[in-house]
């Protein structure tokens, strides 16, 4: 039976509710899922259980944080429905068509409804650069980027906005509590922000916060509320301490009394809330409902030996809230990890580089290793001494594919095409052509506003007057595309031969960057249309392939380079840990607050609970700080983590290197010094 592999406790989650013909739909659950613990595997076996058991795969909606998240889950519910259905099952996962993020999701619906409120339903989307480029021109037309005093940057003010849309907070408190260095420009704000909101509207354009406020303010609606609730028996949602109040509301909107809801999650790896995400959602779901959601709790561990999780459980255990699981496992083994103390940070790379190479020596492949770290600039020593002993390595993340300007420059084309009031997109391409620069774009874009009909009222525009030729090929671009005409993904084609002579002529490495716009119409194949490319694209796009940071293009093994929130949700057989130093991790930056240290301490659990056979926590006895207080940067000495007190040694290795002394060799080392020193002084009394 599909069922016999899963522990007691998966299968209590798997199981939840469910009778034989499936009619019953059970009152909310919370599966928390420590890590290790199997989580996907359950949540798959969940949704293919549903379905066995009658519940039409259309009438369930599954949300992930990631667009290959939801590709991965749906294959493992057509494998787990193909052992039990046989010939059907194909058919029956072809039919789990509501799944995707939150964002994706909510692009859906807002195409499905948008006439119910007031959006026209071919709006396009744009990314955070698109977003603060626009926020940007705003800015600028306001007079903000020419006050006496400086005015936020365009990226502060989105992260401001974007931050007050997510966690439902008012402004002045997200500038009190967040931006506090912002806090006296509230009034600019708010006009720069309703401006904003103005643009988007008459452009007919939507950022990655609007998804889901217009969905939200949608389901705010009880009719509407209603109407999409019923669509969907089940909801299931993954990661759901990640998720945001926002998130939170729409849910609890779709579901108000939690019937057929499912989320997933652990609290203990709750630690995003620079994106707004509190785990407080996760903590409170089961009293948001009544009677009280069930729990089920996922302890048992599959990735790590046994001594790796009495450490990272004893780092959790002093958590001030928390759901109670101890990880447990039945790989046993009699190495604890190693707390290793090191002189510096330029000791800590040979430390790392000189383990690393042993390893590989023992079989362990580089790509087996992972160093992680708090902050992205922790890793530039090792960097260095990597590359020195010619250890390849991959550092992430380094720029995303659509951050890459050659490729924003393809996407513009299609944007612009599917929607000509889109200025950001509009803007970014005229530029591109020779003798057009901010004024011409800007003026043209004014005229086409006017004009019912954008790209015929382009089209009827003279040339400027140094743009020759390219702005005949350039219109006829995009009326080409506009029609439709060439079908697609025929219309990337287009638009890359459009595009190909600019690239050679603004890019000295254009052969480099002409096989990524290949990638992209690859990509854009897999996609039955221009809209839902441009759509899930944005939502999700995939890593660079040139602008990776550190890509060793001739090794096909190579060291990973990770900070921790990059690495969540991966594993490896051995990790390094740098920096496990009050100053690093807790960052200087994140104690003001104790939900601020929670943080900083569920981050370390991350870290450590990413190891399967190894761990080592590097504690440099001082480190190199970067202008995070009034001295600058300069050389600090530092102390071990808060989150590694004295009471919880006895989890660990405790050595220094390069000696490799035990704490008691260490001891004996410090009074052979003290005793050294005394005679020394002695002989000049």
């Amino acid at each position: 039976m599909y069922l016999e592999k899963l522990n007691p406790q998966q299968r209590m989650a798997v199981e939840h509710g469910t009778l034989i013909d499936g009619s019953h739909i059970a009152g909310p659950l919370l599966v928390i899922a420590g890590a290790g613990s199997g989580k996907t595997n359950t949540l798959a076996h969940r949704v293919a259980h549903l379905i066995v058991k009658g519940a039409d795969p259309r009438r369930i909606l599954l949300m992930t944080f990631s667009r290959r998240a939801a590709a991965e889950m749906a294959r493992r519910v057509e494998r787990i429905c193909r052992d039990v259905l046989g010939s059907n099952a194909g058919v029956m996962a072809d039919a789990l068509s509501w799944s995707g993020t939150f964002h994706g999701i909510g692009a859906r619906l807002l195409r499905d409804y948008a006439e119910q409120i007031g959006l026209d339903p071919g709006f396009t989307i744009h990314d955070r650069e698109d977003s603060a480029d626009l926020m940007n021109l705003i800015r600028h037309d306001l007079g903000f980027s020419k006050t006496e005093s400086r005015f936020p940057t365009k990226g502060t003010c989105l992260a401001i906005y974007s931050r007050a849309v997510n966690s439902e907070t008012a402004l002045d408190l997200v500038l009190r509590d967040v931006f506090p260095w912002c806090a006296t420009w509230e009034k600019q704000l708010r006009e720069l922000f309703a401006c904003y909101v103005e643009a988007k509207q008459s452009q007919n354009v939507l950022d990655y916060d609007d998804l889901l406020l217009y969905w939200a303010q949608m389901v705010g609606e009880a009719m509407i509320a209603e109407d999409i609730g019923s669509r969907f028996d089940h909801v299931l949602v993954d990661e759901y301490q990640d998720t945001n109040r926002l998130q939170a509301s729409i849910l609890l909107a779709l579901k108000p009394q939690g019937q057929g809801l499912t989320v997933v999650g652990d609290d203990a790896q709750s630690i995003y809330s620079f994106r707004a995400a509190t785990v407080r959602n996760i903590l409170d779901f089961p009293a948001a409902f009544s009677p009280a959601a069930n729990i089920v709790t996922l302890d048992r561990n599959y990735r790590s030996t046994q001594p790796i999780l009495a450490a990272a459980n004893a780092v959790i255990d002093l958590a001030s809230e928390r759901f109670t699981k101890n990880l447990w496992t039945e790989r046993q083994s009699a190495d604890r990890p190693r707390l290793v103390t090191v002189r510096d940070e330029a000791e800590q790379a040979r430390y790392v580089a000189d383990m690393v190479l042993d390893n590989r020596e023992e079989g362990l492949t580089l790509k087996q290793q992972a160093v992680l770290f708090r902050a992205s600039h922790h890793s530039g020593p090792l960097e260095v001494e990597l590359t020195r002993r010619n250890i390849p390595f991959v550092k992430f993340g380094g720029l995303k594919f659509l951050d890459s300007a050659h490729v924003k420059d393809m996407l513009a084309a299609l944007r612009f095409a599917q929607n000509p009031r889109d200025r950001v997109a509009g803007f970014r391409l005229m530029q591109i052509l020779p003798g057009v620069g901010p004024s011409t774009a800007q003026k043209t874009l004014d005229l086409m506003a006017e004009d019912a009909s954008p790209i015929s009222a382009l089209a009827a525009m003279p040339a400027p007057p140094r743009s020759g030729e390219d702005w005949t090929m350039f219109v006829s671009m995009l009326q080409e595309l506009k029609t439709g005409k060439a079908g697609w993904p025929a219309e990337i084609g287009l638009a890359r031969q459009w595009y190909a002579p600019h690239l050679e002529r603004l890019h000295e490495d254009a052969a480099t960057r002409q096989a990524d716009l290949l990638q992209l119409e690859q990509i854009a194949s897999g996609y039955a249309s221009r809209e839902r490319f441009l759509t899930e694209l944005t939502l999700d796009p995939p890593d660079a392939t040139s602008d990776q940071a550190g890509v060793p293009l001739l090794d096909e093994d190579y060291l990973i380079l990770s900070t921790i929130h990059s690495a969540k949700g991966q594993e490896w057989t051995r990790v390094f840990m740098l920096n496990v130093v009050d100053g690093c991790i807790p960052s200087d930056l994140a104690v003001g607050t104790t939900a601020e240290i929670e943080e900083e301490r569920r981050l370390l659990y991350v870290a450590m609970t990413r190891a399967r056979d190894g761990l080592d926590l590097v504690v440099p006895q001082r480190f190199f700080t970067y202008g995070q207080n009034s001295q600058g940067d300069r050389h600090v000495y530092a102390s071990r983590s808060r989150f590694i007190p004295a009471t919880l040694l006895q989890f660990f290795e405790a050595c220094s290197w390069p000696q490799g002394k035990s704490e008691a060799a260490q001891a004996q080392a410090r009074q052979v010094r003290i005793d050294v020193g005394a005679r020394m002084r002695g002989m000049w009394r």
